[in-house]
């Protein structure tokens, strides 16, 4: 399916430079947004699936209910995630308007279904850009290890999804050494 001619475009927002993708008319066609789910969740080499918020939760929730996904971890921005004392992991990230920080919590990785000795993850996310977030959030999930049963599994990201990339932006230059990398949709800056 063409999702391509469902997307909307702002130039200079947020800010001057920047061309915003518009992927908010997806969630108005209920057909085009189940295919689209469907889609991404066929692209997905995990079950466990890591997601950025706040449209990152949009895309992939769908997903527990289809059987696609057992466990969303969330990623939020400060202040957004409730955590017991050592649970909170703060990830630096670089975006395309600046740096920036999230967060994500061990007890949500300790969730994911063990593949072997490794908890695979795929990385969920609506737009690839600069790869800075993407980045960011996979190199400190490769870092953990998580206790399950009295034993210690190792986080990998097995895979990268993105809903749409930009292609002549460096995203997928950035990341593609640390796991293959997906998009539904292409789409170029200019």
């Amino acid at each position: 399916m063409d999702y391509k001619q469902a997307l909307k475009f702002y130039p200079n927002f947020p800010i001057e430079g920047v061309n915003f993708v518009d992927i908010i008319p997806f969630l108005q066609d209920k057909d085009l947004f189940k295919a689209l789910t469907d889609d991404i969740g066929a692209a997905c080499a995990s079950p466990n699936i890591v997601a950025p918020e706040a449209r990152g939760f949009l895309f992939t929730a769908p997903l527990l209910y289809s059987g696609r996904a057992e466990n969303i971890i969330p990623v939020r921005k400060k202040g957004k995630l409730p955590f017991a004392e050592g649970d909170l992991v703060t990830v630096d990230i670089v975006k395309e308007y600046g740096k920036d920080q999230v967060f994500y919590r061990v007890s949500d990785l300790a969730a994911c279904k063990p593949e072997g000795d490794i908890l695979p993850i795929t990385f969920f996310d609506d737009i690839l850009a600069t790869g800075g977030t993407a980045r960011g959030i996979v190199e400190s999930l490769n870092a953990q290890k998580v206790v399950l049963g009295g034993k210690a599994y190792r986080v990998k990201v097995t895979d990268f999804v993105f809903l749409v990339e930009i292609d002549d932006l460096p995203g997928r230059k950035i990341i593609e050494e640390l796991a293959p990398v997906k998009a539904l949709i292409h789409v170029t800056e200019n």
